[in-house]
């Protein structure tokens, strides 16, 4: 008797394990064997992956080095909070909020874009990170026009809307909508302006099109990220959006390495649980030596490790089958 085996593909397999993997986390939580407070940070990490994932698209597939990530974070947030408590906590309610957030987020980073996004290296990194520090301010004196926004204090009252269902659903689907897009026409439109510009150009292609559609897209992953992050923690002070916090999401994708979904998504969830991990072991009388671990073990990766934890790899099944086939 003679017959062929027919395997699992990549996908599949992949989709499988996605599903037992949420389902055994979901049994945990709700048997609280995983404590509200490690639940709490599991959400934490996953709107994380968002944020980086969107920066990935904007630094590492399409070569813009931004500094200003946090505004459009804090953009989506605000927005999506001042949706919930004007028109009452829902789920529709959250959902629309998400879709402000996202799409305010988008708006503000095109009509930024389309003037920084002529500067390259550095003197885009320095006019993004005065967006963002611009951003800030506005946020801190926001109650003088919008008092339900609580200005430098906080803006207080915020549905807690967000639980992990809803971030594993949307760091799923950004996971899916990035991968479709890096490996279509368009994504390869934005490798070629990352390699060489002038390149790009001259076989064709509009550059100043596509680094405006990757900032745009990479910025509304961040105005999603901020939505989920408002809902889940029922506060925001303006101080979460500073430029330090751009720093935070620039780390994680430089840390996963640069051009790759894979790495991102797994320096995003390491890197949330040891800044939560250390601040939970070690003794409150040496919690400021945080503060030397943290860049310690950069310094020692990025020395071991130079492009990264993937290094511009994928894992299997977020490359397509044409793709796996040249591998």
């Amino acid at each position: 008797m003679t017959g062929t085996r027919r395997r699992l593909s990549p996908g599949w397999l992949a989709l499988i394990v996605t599903v037992l993997a949420y389902a055994a986390l979901q049994t945990l939580m709700s048997t609280k064997v995983i404590n509200p407070y490690w639940q709490q940070v599991a959400g934490l990490a996953g709107i994380m992956a968002v944020s980086a994932l969107g920066l990935n698209l904007v630094y590492g597939y399409t070569g813009q080095f931004s500094l200003g990530h946090a505004a459009f974070y804090g953009i989506g947030a605000y927005a999506s909070a001042l949706v919930t408590r004007s028109l009452g906590p829902s789920i529709w309610t959250l959902l629309l909020g998400i879709a402000a957030g996202a799409v305010i987020a988008g708006l503000v980073a095109f009509l930024i874009g389309l003037p920084i996004l002529r500067l390259r290296s550095d003197y885009l990194a320095i006019a993004t990170l005065g967006f963002g520090i611009i951003m800030k301010v506005l946020f801190d004196n926001s109650d003088a026009v919008i008092p339900m926004m609580g200005g430098s204090a906080g803006m207080t009252g915020i549905a807690r809307l967000t639980n992990f269902a809803w971030v594993f659903v949307f760091a799923l689907g950004a996971t899916v909508v990035l991968r479709n897009l890096v490996f279509s026409s368009v994504g390869r439109a934005l490798v070629s302006v990352r390699e060489d510009e002038l390149a790009a150009e001259a076989v064709g292609i509009n550059t100043t099109k596509y680094k405006t559609l990757g900032f745009t897209l990479g910025c509304m992953y961040a105005g999603v990220a901020g939505a989920l992050y408002a809902h889940l923690y029922a506060y925001l002070n303006p101080f979460n959006f500073d430029f330090l916090k751009s720093i935070d999401v620039l780390l994680v994708v430089v840390l996963g390495g640069l051009g790759s979904i894979s790495g991102t998504l797994v320096a995003a969830v390491a890197w949330t649980f040891l800044l939560e991990g250390l601040r939970v072991a070690l003794p409150a009388s040496i919690q400021d030596w945080r503060m030397v671990i943290y860049p310690l073990v950069m310094v020692v990766f990025m020395i071991f490790r130079p492009g990264g934890l993937f290094s511009g790899t994928e894992f299997g099944f977020l490359k397509p089958r044409s793709a796996r086939r040249r591998t």
